[in-house]
């Protein structure tokens, strides 16, 4: 009587094991999006409001003097913009490259929390404002208040920083730009035994075509990895 086999357990393929160790990669790609995004808008959108409020001196009355973030610094609103870029940047390269867009990308994180930090005590915008409407040089503001609008840019420019992290942690992990769009490859095979161009080797399937007045078939296109863009 014959044995019977045992079944053994599979080993999981180089493709399956990307796939199931991506997970982290992928949870990270779509974090760091989400906190880079979040992060520049609200840089960008706190740094326009008011941040500091005071009143002038002038003659027998006062007049009330108001600071935007802007007026104080505008490295805030200026690194917004650069890690915007950045963030953007880190899915246009590769290798050493998208580390060090990585780089740049949680550094101007870091500076725009920073600047926001220690603009939120700073009287110097409102006290040239104060020179400027009352034509005294010597001249400052009165009962000084902030607003919470510099910690709420200092919190986008954290989020940034927390982009930055995880493209420097996971980047490596995340596909980049230009091979999204890769055409299907050359032929897998060139025939049997010999190379014969005559036998039975796989080819890539030919895409169907795609109509540019149809957006599901550039939905699908773009489903299938295809640049829905480029002549055939």
């Amino acid at each position: 009587m014959s044995a019977v086999p045992v079944p053994q357990p599979r080993t999981a393929g180089p493709a399956a094991t990307a796939r199931s160790g991506g997970g982290g990669g992928r949870r990270a790609l779509a974090a760091a999006l989400l906190l880079g995004a979040a992060g520049a808008a609200v840089a960008l959108i706190a740094s326009g409001q008011t941040w500091a409020e005071g009143i002038a001196a002038v003659g027998g009355g006062s007049v009330p003097l108001d600071a935007d973030g802007r007026d104080v610094t505008g490295v805030p609103a200026a690194l917004g913009i650069v890690g915007l870029a950045a963030l953007v940047a880190v899915f246009a390269v590769r290798g050493a490259g998208r580390l060090l867009v990585a780089a740049l990308l949680a550094l101007s994180g870091a500076g725009a929390a920073v600047a926001a930090f220690l603009g939120a005590s700073d009287s110097t915008a409102l006290d040239e404002k104060a020179a400027r409407t009352t034509g005294d040089s010597a001249a400052t503001v009165d009962a000084l208040t902030h607003t919470v609008w510099p910690y709420v840019t200092t919190a986008g420019g954290l989020l940034i920083l927390l982009a930055g992290a995880l493209a420097l942690l996971y980047g490596r992990r995340w596909p980049g730009m230009s091979g999204r769009y890769e055409r299907p490859g050359a032929p897998t095979g060139t025939g049997g035994p010999g190379g014969g161009s005559g036998g039975r080797g796989r080819t890539a399937r030919t895409a169907p075509a795609v109509d540019p007045d149809r957006p599901e078939d550039l939905w699908k296109a773009l489903d299938r990895g295809e640049d829905p863009t480029r002549e055939s």
